[in-house]
């Protein structure tokens, strides 16, 4: 499999303008519909309650349980306004309309003309049966967000660490968990997984990001059977929504200059157009702590992105799009020439090209005549490939892929209870060589899948799920999910969850920081299968208590919440058995995840956010030598973050991030100039950024990182001999540089 696939996938964004012939028609004076709200799975839902009222009128109509109205026609205008709380407002002409269905985005800002209240950055839907926290565009506008592993810098839900000193990798945790046990998915579809689960934060550019929504624990089984630690949603700039043009340009202290455009193509009433581009160069060699090594690999990144909607008036909505990736880094000691030769007597270099390519596509119809049925196709693939070099480790990897889900929604009697049926198919072709190791394997993995939501009202629900996959190594596997949420009074919401989740390892792709030491790897493998290990297999159980209140005429929230992880078989990553290798061997004994966090998010003053959390991670593992907690992970965490909006447009965020002590595998057994203590001290991380938005059409920024210039001194264990047995650049427990300055504007062209 060389080629892309390109396939159908699910419905966005379907309007159906139910067109009568205008020549001679005479027009009925009463218009009936229905209106929908498109959820987070991409899945419909009649909208009770919806508000349709005439432009510049306070004459209109609400609709009832099934989403149904009738409104009287206006005299004075055709424009028709349609809203719903947390859904992003339409507006129709209904000069030649009798009969109107539409659906409303679901966690989409809304243009300036339509606010009637200030809307927080950040939301969590208190009638959603799964808890799902969504960042919108304000909220990651907080930061520069330069890719997507850097959106979460004002979220207490997410860690964000680097893999090692050497190559710039950032990794992602949820619930204590490293990213690959969560589920990445772009639009509800996967798309950071297999050899691109650590680098493929860097195939998502921080502007492209329309919102992020974050569910922490089992998800929908919807969207698949890999998600242990929870799902993380990207909903990207759709061509329907995008304005017709915007630059952002931004620059570091660091001499690192990216830039991003959006491009709105419009091409007919029915077919609209996006291109997304982003480029950033780093040429500049900066060593800050005098190791002999780049602080940052030089990086040459492009990548595009070109998508295509089409909408007719039959309830359809196709789309389509692709996506190219170049990614070009060297790291390593300052006087590494990228053409040398891999010998002891030559510095001590890294080499890492990275190239991927994919295209999806989306089909989705509703029922005309029961606008609660719909049913929707989504298809994806591409090819992943890579070449890397980490002194005298040699790494190539190829990853083909496919996958297609088609889902049917309906509903039993009314919308209490709604079901979708569907089945699904992934497929996975690896070839990835070590040195002379070289390690292939196939994944192929059909499936059905049924979830069921029971809604009686508004203020008890559950959403019970179901799949049944048969993985061609592992046999067949179950993945049951339940969700059930609870109005225990008004303002305070229940919600708790529990399912299962399997993912097989790619050892060496998520674990690269390991090529950046001289640790021998050993892989403990029991078959001749991929690397010989077995599935890994989990169990999530949780409970999140919501509050929301009202103090001052002003809003908050405080969040409460606990997620237990069980692994039932977990590939364990071993660097306490030895400081000279590392092992990949079957979980043997116990292994889990206990997360416990709290956070209140208030409005102190008027336009005056505050953001308060602390967290607490129990993980602990079964290894060789016994169980221990998990390494190089701050078992506390304590966050907060401010932010003031002025009525004339300027945009203060501040937020320190302050984390405990963590461990750090034992290196005792290295010569006494190359051990280290095995734990390190609590330490605070301080950001902040202004913004100031001129005439609408720019904006321009000013912010800086790690204002306490707080960094781990000596991040290279061995660094005068780094083709000595104690090199060691993969235990990075703090940030490796240290203030960190940075500008930059945002151009906007409605």
């Amino acid at each position: 499999m060389k080629a892309l696939f390109i396939g159908l996938l699910s419905f966005l964004t379907i309007i159906n303008l139910n067109a009568q012939d205008a020549q001679g028609h005479m027009h009925k004076d009463i218009i009936e519909g229905f209106v929908f709200g498109i959820q987070a799975d991409g899945s419909i839902q009649a909208l009770a309650g919806a508000n349709l009222r005439w432009q510049g009128q306070n004459k209109g109509a609400v609709t009832t349980a099934d989403g149904s109205f009738k409104l009287k026609r206006n005299k004075k205008t055709t424009m028709l306004i349609i809203s719903f709380i947390s859904y992003n407002s339409d507006t129709v002409d209904m000069t030649h309309e009798d009969y109107l269905e539409i659906s409303l985005q679901n966690g989409m800002e809304l243009k300036a003309a339509e606010i009637v209240h200030r809307r927080k950055s950040t939301t969590v839907s208190h009638f959603d049966l799964i808890k799902s926290e969504t960042l919108g565009e304000h909220e990651l506008g907080k930061a520069a967000c330069c890719n997507l592993s850097e959106s979460f810098e004002t979220s207490a839900t997410v860690d964000v660490s680097f893999t090692d000193a050497i190559s710039g990798q950032r990794q992602i945790r949820m619930l204590g968990l490293a990213g690959p046990y969560s589920q990445l998915t772009k639009e509800n579809m996967p798309d950071i997984r297999g050899l691109a689960a650590i680098n493929g934060m860097e195939f998502i550019p921080g502007t492209w990001i329309e919102s992020i929504q974050l569910i922490q624990g089992a998800g929908s089984v919807i969207n698949g059977f890999e998600s242990i630690a929870g799902q993380i949603n990207t909903e990207l700039q759709k061509p329907g929504k995008m304005d017709r043009f915007f630059f952002n340009g931004y620059i570091n202290s660091d001499r690192s200059i990216e830039a991003n455009a959006h491009i709105k193509i419009p091409l007919g009433k029915k077919w609209e157009s996006g291109l997304l581009l982003h480029g950033k160069y780093n040429a500049y060699k900066h060593d800050s702590n005098n190791d002999g090594f780049l602080d940052m690999p030089l990086t040459s990144k492009f990548v595009v992105l070109n998508r295509y909607e089409w909408k007719n008036s039959h309830n359809i909505h196709f789309e389509f799009g692709g996506r190219y990736t170049y990614i070009d880094q060297i790291g390593g000691q300052m006087n590494f020439d990228r053409n040398q030769e891999m010998d002891t007597l030559n510095p001590w270099g890294m080499l890492n090209n990275v190239q991927k390519a994919d295209a999806w596509a989306k089909f989705g119809k509703v029922n005309r005549l029961k606008p609660w049925q719909s049913t929707a196709l989504q298809v994806s693939g591409g090819m992943y490939k890579q070449k890397a070099r980490y002194g005298l480790y040699e790494y190539t990897a190829l990853e083909n892929s496919l996958y297609a889900n088609l889902i049917h929604q309906s509903r039993i009697i009314s919308d209490k209870h709604i079901y979708k049926l569907g089945t699904s198919f992934q497929y996975d072709e690896f070839d990835e060589q070590l040195n002379i190791d070289i390690y292939k394997r196939i994944e192929a993995v059909p499936g059905v899948f049924g979830e069921y939501s029971f809604k009686p009202s508004d203020n008890f629900g559950l959403v019970a799920g179901m799949r049944v996959d048969y993985h061609n190594e592992y046999g067949m596997f179950y993945t049951p999910r339940l969700h059930i949420r609870y109005t225990m009074f008004k303002k305070t919401i229940i919600r708790l969850s529990a399912g299962s989740g399997l993912r097989t390892a790619n050892v060496i792709a998520e674990h690269m920081s390991i090529l950046a030491s001289s640790r021998n790897i050993i892989i403990h493998g029991n078959n001749s299968y991929g690397f010989g290990l077995d599935a890994e297999r989990a169990w999530n159980y949780g409970i999140n208590l919501t509050q929301t209140f009202e103090l001052d005429y002003r809003e908050g929230r405080i969040s409460a919440s606990y997620y237990r992880t069980d692994f039932k078989n977990q590939i364990v990553f071993d660097m306490d058995e030895s400081a000279r290798e590392v092992h990949f061997y079957n979980l043997d004994g116990q292994s889990v995840s206990n997360s416990y966090q709290i956070q209140l998010d208030y409005e102190l003053l008027k336009r005056l956010d505050v953001r308060i959390a602390y967290r607490y991670y129990d993980v602990r593992t079964t290894y060789i030598s016994g169980e221990k907690s998990a390494p190089l992970l701050a078992p506390h965490r304590g966050f907060f973050n401010i932010a003031y909006a002025t009525r004339k447009k300027w945009q203060f965020d501040f937020t320190i991030n302050i984390q405990g002590e963590k461990r750090i595998p034992s290196v005792a057994s290295n010569s006494k100039v190359n051990q280290r203590n095995t734990s390190t001290p609590a330490f605070a991380i301080m950001n902040a950024q202004i913004s100031k938005k001129v005439r609408n059409n720019w904006e321009f920024y000013l912010g800086g990182e790690n204002l306490g210039n707080y960094k781990q001194a000596d991040p290279i264990i061995g660094a005068s001999d780094p083709y000595g047995p104690e090199f060691d650049a993969s235990l990075v427990w703090a940030p490796l540089f240290g203030l960190k300055v940075y500008a930059g504007m945002r151009y906007t062209f409605l």
